[in-house]
């Protein structure tokens, strides 16, 4: 038997209504921001990412699924959504059209990393992307459509925290004052930190060694380092929170795994599921756009897991409106009715109704079992008696009462019933 491979899963069709409520939601919220959806391709150029993401962050170095095509171009399964985005902005020329550009995306990214509970090789993320504005309120923005999404489905015990991890040119003073710190530990920490102390100390800080965090716990501080602009941008921020009635924490050790962030960075985390844990992050990336050969544009967005979204509402106890069921199942007394049975179903389907009919040869008794164990909520019953007069007796299996109506009527009396 050829199995599943490792790290991905399958939605079966008894769950994916789960999925689909989220995704209805998180479209509903989107509009209700005005954002509008983008899609861009599973795969892109290596480049990109190389480029965009960083070359020393644990996604590029270690989480790609890169490979050669045909045409032995390198070629990366997107690792997530923000590059993919920007590379569509400045290819498409979206910077010549009204600004700011305010899109979302619902899409599978890929990670090879060790599976574990709401994290998969293959995972789905609803991410928004909004460009254009260097404004703090832009930022607020951002969050406040996380703030919306996690609220509407029932996220409990949630707290947003928040950094600003600066510009270029104030960062390149907080690197000075992390390699001076670290200089004396790094032997101590591990290969792949004493690889970053020089081209990049600031992804230090995101290891997830143990020993290489504890040293990482007294390291200086990012704020304490903020140029005049950054800590006004930061300090607009979080009055603009308090504006959208949004509480918040600020934790300097957030830097988010991604290099092209730039001055703000957030995470929105619950204890929901026990220990904190991360359900959205996001920030700021003015840079990206620039990065990948287009002209600098400010940019803001975040990524929310799917897969971590569903168990924190499970956790949560968080309900999820069940799935609809079928309208009507029309059941034919005889396999000779069988035909008046399909004609009666595509009548009640053109209608604007769920309806399905017996196509497996049932017996009158096995079709009313199954069509109460697909809860059907009405059952039609037919044969030649009826198709001769006209009528018919239709069960409401929700509240086991029935009625005898005209066949032309049947649509009408299901549907005012339905809701």
């Amino acid at each position: 038997m050829i199995t599943i491979p490792k790290g991905t899963k399958d939605v079966l069709p008894s769950e994916s209504y789960r999925w689909q409520y989220v995704e209805r939601t998180a479209r509903e919220i989107a509009a209700r921001y005005g954002l509008k959806e983008i899609r861009t391709p599973t795969f892109e150029h290596t480049e990109l990412f190389l480029r965009g993401v960083g070359e020393t962050t644990d996604v590029v170095n270690k989480e790609m699924y890169t490979f050669l095509d045909k045409g032995e171009r390198s070629m990366t399964l997107k690792p997530e959504g923000t590059a993919g985005v920007a590379r569509a902005y400045v290819e498409n020329g979206l910077g010549n059209g009204v600004l700011p550009a305010k899109m979302y995306y619902l899409t599978p990214v890929f990670r090879y990393e060790k599976p574990q509970a709401g994290r998969l090789r293959e995972h789905h993320q609803f991410g928004i992307e909004l460009y254009g504005s260097a404004e703090a309120s832009m930022d607020a923005e951002a969050i406040s459509v996380a703030h919306a999404m996690l609220r509407r489905v029932g996220v409990t015990g949630l707290e947003l925290s928040i950094n600003s991890i600066g510009c270029p040119e104030c960062r390149a003073e907080y690197n000075r004052a992390l390699r001076a710190y670290f200089a004396d530990r790094i032997d101590k920490m591990c290969e792949t930190c004493r690889e970053r102390l020089d081209k990049n100390p600031l992804r230090i800080l995101d290891c997830k060694n143990p020993e290489c965090r504890e040293f990482a716990a007294n390291a200086p501080v990012i704020l304490d380092y903020l140029c005049d602009d950054c800590r006004a941008h930061f300090e607009t921020l979080k009055r603009c929170l308090r504006d959208e009635g949004i509480d918040y924490r600020v934790d300097p050790r957030i830097v988010r795994g991604l290099d092209y962030y730039t001055r703000t960075v957030f995470e929105f985390v619950t204890t929901a599921i026990g220990a904190q844990g991360t359900v959205c992050g996001g920030g700021r990336y003015d840079g990206l756009v620039a990065g990948i050969g287009g002209k600098p544009t400010p940019a803001v967005g975040f990524g929310m897991g799917l897969e971590r979204l569903l168990l924190v509402l499970d956790a949560c106890g968080a309900p999820i409106p069940e799935e609809e069921t079928l309208d009507v199942y029309v059941a034919n007394v005889a396999p000779a009715s069988g035909s008046f049975a399909a004609r009666l179903t595509k009548t009640l389907r053109d209608a604007g109704l769920s309806a399905d009919c017996d196509r497996m040869a049932r017996s009158l008794k096995a079709q009313f079992k199954y069509a109460d164990r697909i809860r059907a909520k009405f059952v039609v019953t037919i044969g030649e008696e009826e198709e001769a007069s006209g009528n018919a007796t239709v069960k409401d299996m929700r509240r086991s009462s029935q009625e005898t109506i005209p066949l032309k009527d049947l649509a009408a009396y299901v549907a005012s019933r339905v809701g």
